[in-house]
């Protein structure tokens, strides 16, 4: 009993979603590294991840349907993003052409948090794919105040085409965490989750075909996330701790991969 009142002041200031930091960080180091380093990417990243907690902080308000005290996280952290948002988007302004295509997926997202559907498919899939967005932005804001030239010369399809790799693998950790815990020992959705896989797989390698760059790196990490996602659900019963390591090395590697592609040799 003595421990309730803690948790109701500590209520959505610190965000519990422990998987949510490889998916926030990933796009953004492989974005940052690939348009080479601006001192506005220091920024990006202070907005972005300040923004991830008036997210979550927002997301939990609308949740409880706006009890008071979940009010004051919210306030302060979109208080403390907002002035730096508008100092990004002053600096870069051709950022504002992203308003539009963050606005949506900020509104399904909070939709499904009202809806207390937060941990549905298709909330993962939009938060997911906002994450991702940070590639392309990344090149946006590189473009202002960039201090080492990027590793490589991209064309626009080549970026979405790495896009398309990271945003493959983050989609395929949703049915994969999901066949481990709240849809464990589900044979029919361990199925559903290795077709998935599969699936968005093929999609990535056709994008990174089309775009002229080497296909196998990517398709060495996408099937092994694949046959991961076959194997360790049937054959293990990993705690959510276990799966986090196992999630941190996986995103390490998709990392390097990424970073990596249009270096890597053509077979």
């Amino acid at each position: 009993m003595a421990t309730k009142p803690a948790r109701r002041r500590t209520a959505g200031w610190i965000p519990d979603q422990h998987g949510a930091w490889a998916m926030l960080a990933v796009p953004l180091v492989v974005g940052v590294v690939l348009s080479g380093f601006a001192w506005t990417h220091l920024l990006l990243a202070l907005t972005w991840f300040l923004g991830y907690f008036a997210f979550f902080a927002i997301g939990r308000w609308v949740k409880s349907h706006l009890k008071s005290r979940f009010l004051p996280p919210a306030r302060a952290y979109t208080l403390a993003v907002l002035p730096l948002g508008v100092a990004l988007v002053a600096l870069v302004p051709a950022l504002a052409w992203w308003v539009p295509v963050y606005l949506p997926l900020v509104a399904v997202s909070l939709w499904c948090s009202y809806r207390r559907k937060d941990r549905s498919v298709l909330n993962d899939g939009v938060t997911i794919l906002a994450a991702c967005l940070m590639i392309p932005v990344s090149f946006v804001v590189a473009d202002v105040g960039r201090v080492a030239e990027p590793p490589y010369l991209l064309g626009a399809g080549q970026v979405w085409a790495i896009f398309a790799v990271v945003l493959a693998y983050f989609l395929g950790t949703v049915p994969y965490v999901k066949s481990m815990i709240r849809r464990r020992g589900e044979p029919a959705y361990r199925r559903a989750s290795v077709f998935f896989h599969v699936g968005v797989g093929v999609v990535a390698c056709t994008a990174l075909a089309l775009a002229g760059l080497a296909v196998w790196p990517a398709a060495v990490v996408l099937l092994v996330a694949a046959v991961r996602a076959d194997v360790v659900p049937r054959f293990t019963t990993a705690s959510p701790a276990q799966l986090g390591v196992g999630e941190l090395a996986m995103s390490l590697a998709v990392t390097v991969v990424a970073i990596w592609l249009p270096a890597a040799p053509m077979l």
